[in-house]
């Protein structure tokens, strides 16, 4: 992408985006003048050519913007059954006439909220998208949960995305979690639109000691949608985070997840399951940093792409010098149900302890004959049998989800895909 249109998109993105947070917005904005969008050189983005996809998209340089979003709209995409919190989102920016009231829970406009130290979690320097997005993010929503706080209903954070082609959306989130508390958060968003539009996320997730932080993730965009999210979170003594994120449809998607182990005994959890077909593109970037000794991270994310779909799977794990007795377990498994499909996985271990634990592994391959064969015997009609071992491989992620509704409804989408469901 040319300097011309890197600086276009500084200025008429920061123009939009408000007042506050200036010191932020600038550290932001210096960070993506010296990195600039991904070049096809640039190994991080190796098999993800997601500027030119930028490139070919971005015509007017514009944020979407809030729109209107309806009371029924919230209700019709509630899944069934969930009995927990709503925070309601159009186009990133906070709704709260159409949002929950959370008891003991402080939620607020970032706006609101301007000594909130963005940044500090996922710093602008480490991707050029989330400088970006710092530099020029609109709206956005702050949350807090309070010391010893156990949040026993679950927070859907549900996001309504409308735009043109070309236009760019940009939330921000911040998450706070005081020692000895627990939450978990569901992330879903709804397309209200075809066109090929730009959504730049960024969540930070600041755990204290001994929080329990679980946050589940669905990606259901648009056949036309690019999305970029950073989520990035700090795990303290005794903290423990569970990640999972369900990517199912859009255009081409970049999903940076990256886990901060910075207090013994203490745990990161991280389980992805991508069912792709089309020409959809996803790409998962995972990066775990084991910093103190006595602590445990596992991994694991599967895939299913069909048709001329394509995957990409890079996990890191670093575990530093002063990190002994550490448990680290990265695994990613792949079935390819099409010759024109394809996937492109590197797990990655660098360890400079010399008293750990560390396994990683990766394997792509197809369908077992044998099993399909076994099922048809027993009369199991052909497709039945397909759509039953390809749930039986990607069940074991959705296993991890612990609230119930939203676990059954991640469940029939993908039964429904898979042609398991009787």
């Amino acid at each position: 992408m040319s300097t011309l249109i890197k600086q276009d998109i500084l200025v008429e993105l920061s123009a939009n985006a408000g007042t506050g947070f200036e010191q932020v917005r600038e550290a932001g904005k210096t960070a993506f003048q010296a990195q600039g969008f991904p070049t096809n050189k640039s190994e991080e983005y190796k098999f993800t050519a997601i500027t030119k996809k930028i490139e070919q998209n971005i015509q007017n340089l514009a944020p979407a913007g809030a729109f209107d979003v309806t009371a029924e709209q919230v209700k019709a995409n509630v899944f069934e059954g969930y009995a927990g919190d709503v925070l309601v989102f159009a186009n990133g920016h906070f709704l709260p006439s159409l949002s929950s009231t959370i008891e003991g829970v402080e939620v607020a406009a970032l706006s609101d909220k301007a000594d909130t130290a963005l940044g500090s979690i996922a710093k602008p320097e480490k991707d050029p998208f989330c400088a970006l997005n710092q530099s020029s993010f609109e709206g956005g929503i702050f949350i807090s949960v309070p010391k010893k706080a156990q949040v026993q209903k679950p927070i859907l954070l549900l996001n309504f995305f409308k735009a043109d082609t070309g236009q760019v959306i940009q939330p921000r989130v911040w998450i706070e979690a005081g020692d000895f508390a627990e939450v978990t958060f569901i992330n879903h968003s709804v397309n209200l639109s075809d066109a090929s539009y730009f959504v730049n996320k960024v969540v930070e997730v600041k755990g204290g000691v001994n929080t329990q932080i679980r946050y589940y993730k669905l990606q259901n965009d648009g056949k036309n949608a690019i999305e970029v999210s950073n989520l990035e979170t700090d795990i303290l003594k005794d903290g423990r985070f569970s990640s999972v994120t369900i990517s199912l449809s859009g255009e081409m998607v970049r999903n940076n997840l990256s886990l901060n182990i910075l207090g013994s005994n203490s745990e990161g959890n991280m389980y992805g399951l991508y069912l792709l077909n089309g020409k959809t593109h996803v790409d998962n970037h995972t990066n775990v940093d084991h910093t103190v000794a006595h602590a445990e991270s596992n991994e694991l994310y599967k895939g299913i792409l069909a048709d001329s779909s394509r995957g990409v799977f890079n996990g890191k794990i670093f575990v530093r010098q002063d990190a002994q007795k550490t448990n680290a377990f990265q695994q990613n498994n792949n079935i390819l149900l099409s010759e024109d499909a394809v996937v492109n996985t590197k797990p990655q271990l660098e360890i400079w302890a010399d008293d750990v634990k560390c396994s990683h592994g990766c394997t792509t391959g197809q369908l077992d004959e044998e099993a399909l064969f076994y099922l048809q015997a027993r009369g199991i009609a052909k497709d039945q049998a397909k759509g039953l071992l390809l749930y039986a491989f990607a069940g074991e992620v959705l296993d991890h989800i612990t609230d119930e509704s939203f676990r059954e409804y991640c469940t029939e989408l993908v039964q429904t895909r898979l042609g398991s469901k009787f």
